[in-house]
């Protein structure tokens, strides 16, 4: 069963593996620098535990140029399938190209409803925030994704060309909570 999980060392091992399958690729929604992305040493996931706990941390502010979020490993049976974020505001470029949501399933873990029922159960975490609605983007070529936000009834809002923040184009959608 798809579940949400705080980093933690204790997921380590399995942690560990979905960073591997990756094979260094970007993570989205799972708090790890691009730079970082194939390091799954147990030193990388205790920084990463560390600094997801800080970015929850709303007596602290946020690091310059970031907002709050919350970060959470996607499980099933206990074994990390995937990362999960929901940032708790926007700025400039999370609202042109990153959305309050980001998030990645591994890839032999794929096309079994992990992404869907994640996203339905972080949109649960928005409502407690108090948020009204959120703003979720995929590729513009990326239809698996599509599917999956618009399944939790994401509405497309337009195609942003994202040449600017160096990326390619981004489908944004809204989801009203």
């Amino acid at each position: 069963m798809t579940a949400l999980a705080l980093p933690s060392l204790d997921l380590y091992d399995s942690w560990a593996a979905t960073v591997r399958e990756f094979d260094g690729a970007h993570l989205d929604g799972a708090s790890i620098p691009d730079e970082e992305a194939a390091d799954a040493s147990r030193e990388a996931c205790e920084r990463l535990v560390e600094k997801t706990t800080r970015s929850r941390d709303l007596s602290q502010p946020p690091a310059p140029g970031r907002v709050h979020d919350s970060s959470f490993w996607i499980t099933d049976d206990g074994e990390v399938v995937g990362f999960i974020q929901l940032r708790h505001d926007l700025n400039e470029f999370l609202e042109n190209v990153g959305g309050h949501i980001g998030y990645s399933v591994r890839p032999s873990a794929r096309r079994q409803g992990h992404a869907r029922r994640a996203l339905g159960l972080v949109l649960e975490e928005a409502r407690r925030l108090g948020l009204q609605r959120v703003l979720i983007t995929c590729d513009d070529d990326n239809a698996a994704s599509a599917r999956t936000i618009e399944s939790q009834g994401g509405e497309l809002q337009d195609v942003f060309d994202g040449a600017a923040y160096g990326t390619g184009p981004k489908r944004r959608y809204w989801i009203t909570l």
